[in-house]
């Protein structure tokens, strides 16, 4: 099946959605940003700790629901007599529930600036690999 892919994800992260835990991230990269941007609350997506340059058929990770989504900017203003410099920065907040494990049959698409996408199997428990 046919995922969007978020990748580099800490061990922690992905501990908890093996857990069936309900957790939320922060997406503050901009490859992830891209790819999360357009994500609808009910979609399935593929999470793994691989980083996006080394994600290959074989790569293990998470299917996971999107429960939440939620883009946020967030703005910094610094500054003294002499000079002010304004900082923005812009962040989405997914709150995902584990589906199942899943591993990449293939890479659809993993350029820089656009959309991961991965065609991956979820892993039935009874299969030994």
């Amino acid at each position: 099946m046919e995922y969007v892919a978020l990748t580099g994800i800490s061990d922690i992260v992905m501990s908890d959605l093996k857990a069936n835990l309900l957790r939320t991230i922060e997406i503050r990269s901009p490859q992830n940003f891209f790819t999360s941007l357009n994500l609808n609350v009910g979609d399935h997506i593929f999470v793994t700790h691989t980083s996006v340059q080394d994600i290959m058929r074989g790569t293990p990770g998470v299917v996971a629901q999107v429960v939440k989504h939620h883009v946020s900017t967030h703005r910094t203003v610094t500054g003294n007599d002499t000079f002010y410099e304004e900082h923005e920065s812009m962040m989405i907040r997914l709150q995902l529930k584990s589906i199942g494990l899943a591993r990449i049959n293939n890479i659809l698409s993993n350029e820089l600036g656009k959309v991961t996408l991965v065609d991956a199997e979820q892993a039935c428990f009874y299969e030994a690999r």
